[in-house]
This record gives structure tokens, sequence and C-alpha cells, in this order.
């Protein structure tokens, strides 16, 4: 079973099947440590910055508190995880995390939260998958 987890949290997708599958692949372990990694688009973060005066502790502070009902399905599963957020651009973020975090696995999901996206494979999802130098997993 895999003792570290990466689950790349983007709101465009829904993460209904994501536990579930978490908890297989940590075999429900509590020394599993499954990290939820949100990155903050540059733009994201100027537009915040520039029109609403808020910095990257509070839209993180915002942003937690919107994947609350993800935190509680992990709960539910009785899984060992942590939040992380950063800023910058998405792919480059997510590849420093890959590579310094010294993780086993990359969890995804692919299931779009708005059926009138038809590409198979979502950008990021795509090039995670293509680039990163330790097993990906993607769940529909």
């Amino acid at each position: 079973m895999y003792k570290k987890i990466l689950v790349p949290f983007d709101f465009g997708n829904s993460f209904v099947n994501v536990p579930e599958q978490l908890q297989k692949l940590s075999g429900s372990s509590k020394e599993a440590k499954i990290t939820v990694f949100n990155v903050i688009a540059e733009n994201e973060m100027a537009d915040n910055v520039k029109f609403h005066g808020k910095h990257f502790d509070e839209i993180a502070k915002e942003k937690e508190a919107d994947i609350q009902y993800f935190k509680d399905e992990l709960d539910k599963y009785d899984l060992n995880y942590e939040i992380k957020f950063s800023t910058g651009r998405v792919l480059q973020e997510l590849k420093k995390e890959i590579e310094n975090g010294d993780y086993e696995i990359v969890v995804m999901s692919n299931k779009r939260s708005r059926m009138q996206i038809k590409h198979v494979l979502g950008h990021v999802t795509h090039k995670v998958a293509k680039r990163a130098n330790i097993p990906v997993i993607i769940v529909k």
C-alpha cells in the first residue's frame, strides 16, 4: 500500500469517487499520509489582491472552506490527510510538489463537475500524467 499520496485538487472536477480510491490505495493505514494540494493561479491571486484586498492566507482559508465537503468524505473513510496550498503557475507548482514531496503516487480526478466539457482529460491532468516520474492514477 502507498504511504505518501498526492491529490492535486481542482475545483473544476468532482472528487466524489476519490476518497474510496484513496482508502484502497492507502490500505486504511494510519501511516499513510494524503496531501490534498491546490494551486491558486497567479491571475486569481492578482485579481484578489487588486480588487478585493485579499492576500494568500485569506484566499487559502476561503478555499479550504470550499473543499469542506471533500474533507468530510475523507473523514468518513478515516483517512490521514493534510490540506496544502501554493500559488503560481499550476503545472510548475504541481511539478515542484511532486518532485520535492517524496510522494509514491499521484491521484487525480477526471470527473467533470460540468458535463459540457468534452475533453477526455483536462489539460493539467494530461500534463501531469505525461510528465510525472511516479505513478499517476486518474479516477473517473
